[in-house]
């Protein structure tokens, strides 16, 4: 039967009591974690978000009734305990914050009784994440779920306070905006009042906070909340939140600093770990040809080697024909993997082709020096002797090549630098290696449009030494535009905007849009930019990713309270789910089955 809390106020949270309370008469309110119970003497560890607290019934210092209370308790019911705080008569519990300490109860309510919960709720739970999922509610009990969202609430607010400092404004843009067909898919609103036309959920605030530009904010911030109907991965979900931001009267280093500035306190303050700035930088260019990927993960060596001119004449059908195709040849040396059975390096080749690559090379120098090579035979001596000088291939190290279009191969090498480092275990998840990305193409080739997209969105300024290339090489012409990496994982990106219309009508002439076009999904900003637009540069991070970084989790879905899984579906309350006929009438909808 569940007891009122009627008169009784909470003094103190449980894992907030130290040896410094001793002797005082508390009131803790929290979770029954569990409960032993030996006959005269009752331990019951109570948790609540802070940590645990050890209450002991013993016979003789409590009264009976409250011995027999005690021994009825179970896990997860709430109590409220009112005693006094001793240092523990029993060993001490270095495991635990409050291990020191332990309360004897004067008073003890029950305040909720529970059914047994589907799993144990306690720290790095083995339930698998479905159940976990649909019962999130006791999932966020677990103390690991807790800190998460501890970490979380902590980084917004010295976000804001950093921020606010700084001069930025916090504003809110809306959630339902026009669409926009540039980008990832947009989830659709339909509206009852005007028929047959949709809002759109935003996929980041862009053009409102560039709007705030034009309205003379200056600088603006919000952890905003935005929207992309996408296929799903680890780090991805349908709803995600971004720390957005937009400055004027600013160019790269301006937006660089500040930011760098930000990530500093946030990770001095929450974690105690210093930053060293300036965080280094790399343009994109740099990154592909090193790392393979524009999101470098630069915790660890293993770069690529571009062997083009090295292989050059040789006689491999495949190095010549990715060659002779205008490709490259690239490896990577796994140093002191040498020994790799051949069923492992037949995975890796397995691997390898899962990110477009019709096969591995791969050259094994033993601890003698004898080289098992997948393509030896088909190169002189000297030639191989050559390709591993080049590749400063020393005994015991394993080479592995990929020849094909550029692009392949370092989608490739990337990729398989990385399985390789997981598989050697060279991650270390509490060495934090931050990295700016800069100098991106300002433009990509689309094969599936056949034409060229902008790689970050239609209002990316592009650097001023390039413009020439416009019209002549629109592919040579790079960006002012700039990403943070943090151990492989892109945090974040933004860039200078345009704000003289001559560029900015050049742009979309080249993205292929007819000035109508334009006008037509574009005609408010456009517009806004006729009465005076400041230079102006911005950067979105998303707040799930660099929680879930500082975290050491592997998923976003650990740092965010109510997540969705692959599907974007909400295990818990099943959305999204089916909606009567009448709403459906009042916005003028019908749901036809697909053929």
């Amino acid at each position: 039967m569940a007891e009122s809390m009627e008169g009784l106020k909470r003094t103190h949270r449980c894992g907030e009591l130290t040896k410094a309370n001793a002797g005082e008469t508390v009131t803790v309110m929290g979770w029954v974690q569990k409960n032993r119970n030996k006959g005269g003497l009752v331990f019951v560890d109570v948790r609540d978000r802070s940590g645990i607290i050890q209450i002991v019934f013993e016979e003789g210092k409590s009264e009976e009734s409250l011995l027999e209370k005690a021994g009825k308790l179970r896990s997860e019911y709430v109590v409220a305990v009112v005693g006094k705080v001793e240092e523990r008569s029993g060993a001490v519990n270095a495991n635990l914050k409050t291990g020191e300490i332990e309360i004897i109860p004067e008073e003890l309510r029950i305040l909720s009784e529970s059914e047994t919960p589907p799993f144990p709720v306690e720290e790095n739970s083995k339930t698998k994440e479905e159940v976990r999922l649909k019962y999130r509610y006791l999932d966020l009990r677990r103390p690991d779920m807790q800190r998460n969202l501890l970490m979380r609430s902590q980084v917004a607010t010295l976000t804001r306070q950093f921020l606010a400092e700084e001069g930025f404004l916090e504003i809110e843009t809306p959630i339902l905006i026009g669409s926009t067909p540039e980008g990832a898919r947009d989830y659709l609103v339909p509206s009852r009042i005007h028929q047959g036309h949709f809002y759109a959920l935003p996929q980041s605030p862009q053009l409102f906070k560039q709007l705030l530009m034009c309205s003379g904010c200056d600088r603006y911030f919000q952890l905003a909340k935005c929207f992309r109907d996408e296929d799903l991965r680890a780090d991805r979900q349908p709803e995600f939140t971004q720390i957005d931001m937009e400055l004027s009267f600013v160019d790269v280093e301006d937006v660089l600093d500040v930011n760098e500035r930000l990530l500093a306190k946030i990770f001095k303050e929450v974690l105690g770990v210093e930053v060293t700035l300036p965080i280094p930088r790399m343009t994109w260019q740099e990154a592909m040809d090193r790392y393979g990927s524009d999101k470098p993960d630069i915790r660890f060596g293993m770069e690529l080697t571009d062997v083009t001119e090295t292989v050059k004449d040789c006689e491999f059908v495949v190095f010549k024909g990715a060659i002779e195709n205008g490709g490259s040849v690239r490896g990577i040396n796994a140093k002191g993997q040498g020994a790799m059975p051949r069923k492992k390096i037949d995975k890796l080749v397995e691997f390898a082709k899962g990110y477009g690559a019709k096969g591995l090379a791969y050259a094994a120098i033993q601890e003698d020096g004898t080289v098992k090579s997948s393509f030896g035979k088909f190169m002189k001596e000297e030639e191989m002797a050559a390709l591993i000088k080049a590749m400063d291939g020393q005994n015991g190290d394993l080479l592995l090549f990929a020849a094909d279009k550029n692009k392949v191969v370092w989608d490739v090498l990337g990729a398989l630098r990385l399985e390789l480092a997981r598989q050697m275990e060279l991650l270390d998840k509490s060495d934090y290696r931050f990295l700016w990305v800069t100098e991106f193409p300002l433009l990509e080739w689309s094969e599936e449009e056949n034409r060229f997209v902008a790689m970050h969105h239609p209002f990316t300024m592009p650097m001023e030494e390039d413009l020439e290339y416009i019209d002549s090489d629109p592919g040579r012409v790079r960006a002012k535009a700039y990403d943070i990496v943090l151990n492989g994982t892109e945090l974040g990106g933004g860039s200078v905007r345009i704000f003289n219309p001559d560029i900015q009508n050049k742009m979309f002439e080249v993205l292929g849009f007819t000035p109508e076009r334009a006008e037509e999904q574009f005609g408010f900003l456009l517009t806004a930019f006729k009465y005076g637009v400041p230079p102006h540069a911005g950067l979105a991070y998303g707040l799930d990713r660099l929680i879930m970084l500082m975290a050491k989790e592997d998923s976003i879905r650990d740092v965010i309270a109510f997540p969705k899984v692959k599907d974007a579906s909400d295990l818990m309350t099943e959305a999204p789910t089916k909606v009567d006929e009448g709403q459906l009438e009042e916005l003028g909808l019908e749901i036809r089955a697909k053929e």
